[in-house]
């Protein structure tokens, strides 16, 4: 077997008798810490806070070490992505005129609408709902749920 792998028959006897280094040790139960750290932080702490949660723990060891270790092993963060605006203000589409000047009070049904538009994540990408509400009793007039904002794509 020595011969298939390549190894002196010595180096196998040394791997029997002690096969962890005292290295592989602290790695492993380093392993076990910064797996507890991160399910503590709900998965969300990287190499960086990880570090400083273990130094507080007393556990002295360096951010590069602690981030090769979470690499090899398949530990990472979630990462939150920042928050980005997706309106296009430069288009050609007409935009209509503030008439409610902010007055968002009515008072008989059919008065005054107001719509908006967001979007929702699915699995299959972004869908665009598209509300409309009467300002007198603040129900939903309509809606419309599409995979594009414009009006050149058909509806869900």
């Amino acid at each position: 077997m020595c011969k298939v792998f390549n190894v002196s028959s010595s180096c196998f006897y040394r791997w029997r008798v002690c096969p962890e280094s005292p290295r592989e040790q602290r790695s492993k139960t380093l392993v076990d810490k910064i797996q507890q750290v991160h399910n503590d932080s709900k998965y969300i702490y990287g190499s960086p806070r990880i570090t400083a949660e273990l130094h507080k723990k007393g556990d002295m060891v360096s951010r590069s070490y602690v981030a090769r270790l979470m690499k090899k092993h398949g530990i990472r963060s979630k990462v939150k992505k920042k928050y980005r605006v997706t309106t296009d203000s430069v288009h050609s589409y007409g935009i209509a005129e503030n008439l409610l000047q902010r007055d968002f009070s009515a008072d008989a049904l059919s008065q005054k609408w107001v719509g908006d538009i967001t979007y929702i994540h699915t699995d299959k990408g972004r869908l665009y709902l598209t509300t409309v509400i009467d300002l007198a009793d603040r129900k939903v007039i309509g809606w419309s749920l599409r995979t594009d904002m414009t009006a050149k794509n058909t509806s869900v």
